[in-house]
């Protein structure tokens, strides 16, 4: 069997759907030779020097049954031919017959093959708000298109798969839920692994960290709102700010009631927000944010961290902290629960289905409710132990190996 995979997000995002599809298609290669592979991209004014195309031409090096086929095109061009022009130009034109055609980026391109398509997320409906209105209106005309046209459609959680019904009228039986996974350098690390990264990035003894894009959908901005109560407790903690909502379900999420408490005093070090990715859309408020609440001297904002150095980022970290308002898996939480690291996320969507009972939820529109969650984890001692013993074994219920296996299965059906 002939598999063709779009393997376009994977050479141009370093994180996110990036790391998806590169590790998940690394994970389905390595399952042994019992297909042959072509990895098609859009090339069009893609660096060369592009550690991702890097990856690909290592992977292809040591798989004979992968190959790597670069369309000259840009992405928006051709997604422009694909799906905006609709012209009927199949894949096959420059893959060869390929069957099945697996689509790893939420839209299908013309094809003659049976398709499997894959949808990470409905976040472009339920929050048109967070994303940019012509990426809006583009997925909202292309994704149902693409799903009337999929034979098999693979989403990342049960909440995604939920949505999709809900949303999409896609028949639950239709959509087969395939867990990302984690990869095995995600893990406990010793300082002397650690400590280097620490003194290349320049960062602080003790701090928060956020790690993913920079864009509305992530919530930075009530996190920034919750840093400042953590590290300034006054007495009208608990009074609502203007980003605040009150009510919703508050299952699963544990709150500590009284003041936020003081830094835990055998780590009297200050503590700062670390936060690490790169700038995406509608950002501008972050930055307003930092400037607004005077925090420039206790938040760091890196740019994307290269995955070698990720590992010990989260392993240097207090707490990670991830109150995204709505995620289709939520990827980062899990990395940093693999590395024992204490996690404060959102309540909603995927999240509290990835994380099980090893981190700390709360409402993300809730500024208080966030920064009580925070003030717990950073100074209880025994939460955090629990909490950093809790990680590593839930974490490892998620392999790329597994997910591997599930895709393999939908290529065979």
């Amino acid at each position: 069997m002939k598999v063709g995979i779009d393997y376009t997000a994977a050479v141009w995002q370093g994180a996110g759907i990036g790391r998806y599809t590169r590790e998940l298609i690394r994970a389905i290669v390595e399952q042994g030779p019992e297909f042959e592979y072509t990895l098609f991209y859009a090339a069009g004014q893609l660096a060369p020097d592009s550690p991702s195309l890097a990856d690909l031409a290592r992977l292809c090096a040591i798989h004979p049954n992968v190959r790597a086929v670069p369309i000259p095109l840009t992405p928006r061009r051709l997604t422009q031919i694909w799906q905006r022009l609709r012209l009927p130009l199949p894949v096959e034109v420059v893959t060869g017959p390929r069957d099945p055609l697996h689509a790893s980026d939420f839209v299908l391109p013309p094809t003659r093959s049976g398709t499997i398509l894959t949808i990470h997320d409905l976040s472009f409906l339920v929050h048109p708000e967070c994303a940019v209105p012509s990426m809006v209106r583009y997925l909202t005309d292309a994704v149902p298109r693409s799903l009337r046209r999929a034979d098999i459609v693979l989403a990342d959680s049960e909440a995604t798969r939920q949505d999709l019904a809900r949303l999409l009228a896609v028949a639950p039986e239709r959509v087969a839920v395939v867990y990302p996974g984690v990869a095995p350098r995600f893990r406990p690390l010793p300082p002397e692994q650690t400590e280097p990264v620490r003194r290349r990035l320049d960062l602080p003894e003790r701090f928060l960290l956020f790690v993913s894009t920079l864009e509305p959908r992530k919530n930075l901005v009530r996190l920034l709102e919750a840093f400042a109560r953590v590290i300034e407790p006054t007495t009208d903690d608990r009074r609502p700010t203007a980003n605040d909502r009150r009510g919703g379900n508050t299952q699963h999420i544990i709150r500590n009631t009284q003041p936020v408490s003081p830094p835990h005093p055998l780590t009297p070090s200050p503590l700062h927000l670390v936060i690490a990715g790169r700038r995406g859309w509608l950002y501008e408020e972050v930055f307003a944010t930092i400037e607004r609440l005077q925090l420039g001297e206790r938040v760091r904002v890196l740019d994307f961290i290269d995955d070698n150095d990720l590992p010990a980022l989260y392993n240097l970290a207090w707490v990670f902290t991830y109150p995204s308002i709505y995620e289709g898996f939520g990827l980062p939480a899990l990395e940093a629960l693999a590395c024992g690291t204490p996690v404060v996320t959102a309540d909603n969507s995927s999240l509290p289905e990835v994380v099980g009972d090893a981190a700390v939820l709360a409402p993300a529109e809730d500024v208080a409710a966030l920064a009580d969650a925070i003030g717990r984890v950073v100074s209880d001692e025994a939460l955090r132990a629990r909490l950093k013993a809790a990680g590593p074994p839930h974490a490892r219920l998620f392999t790329w190996e597994r997910a591997a296996r599930q895709v393999l299965a939908c290529y065979r059906r």
